[in-house]
């Protein structure tokens, strides 16, 4: 299982404290010890991570409200057992899928996401899992990420070429492209093989 590095945890736990005591409290004083909180938090990314301060901050201490996670859809689409995925501008492979937008539901998301991405239509028919980003993938993200696997049923379509993706294919398991780790690692697709192939499946969750 993977793990974050403790000083992200910290730096996170820090931050998410911060942000949500400045939704509620009004003291100007109370503010102002919790802004500096906040500026700790992003110190601690930017010297273990190598980011810029400034680059920390804009895209760790903007937001305001009760801290939440974000959520990550990922569209499990199969073809005789081979798996749907999307080639982004890297070069790096993924199941298509990304960041949910505020108005939409998982599934309304995850068929936005594929169309977008892949050039197929697709119906969510199962969430397969729910998974803690830092337990699972590459790398570390400032933010809690939770990504949500949704099996699809295959309706149609043809890839276009797009601002995010340059290509699409169907691949098997044992013959994989090198994948975006951050996005889909081989075991995530191995999981959504398996509730593709059952009939009770049970959606998975940490």
């Amino acid at each position: 299982m993977n793990r974050e590095p403790s000083w992200l945890a910290w730096a996170k736990e820090l931050q998410a404290l911060a942000q949500t005591s400045l939704a509620y409290t009004q003291n100007v004083y109370d503010r102002e010890r919790w802004e500096r909180v906040r500026q700790i938090a992003a110190d601690i990314v930017s010297r273990h991570s190598g980011m810029v301060l400034d680059e920390v901050a804009a895209s760790f201490c903007l937001e305001s409200g009760y801290q939440t996670p974000k959520i990550d859809t990922r569209a499990a689409v199969f073809r005789d057992d081979k798996v749907l995925l999307v080639q982004e501008v890297g070069g790096l492979w993924a199941m298509p899928g990304g960041w949910m937008d505020y108005d939409l539901t998982i599934r309304e998301n995850t068929i936005k996401e594929a169309l977008e991405e892949s050039g197929f239509e697709v119906e969510p028919v199962r969430l397969v899992a729910m998974q803690d980003r830092a337990r699972h993938n590459a790398d570390f993200s400032a933010y809690a990420i939770q990504k949500a696997f949704v099996l699809c049923r295959l309706i149609g379509g043809a890839f276009q070429p797009n601002t995010e993706t340059i290509a699409s294919g169907f691949f098997p398991l044992d013959d994989l492209p090198p994948l975006a780790l951050t996005k889909t690692t081989a075991e995530q697709i191995a999981l959504c093989l398996r509730a593709a192939q059952s009939d009770t499946w049970e959606t998975v969750f940490d």
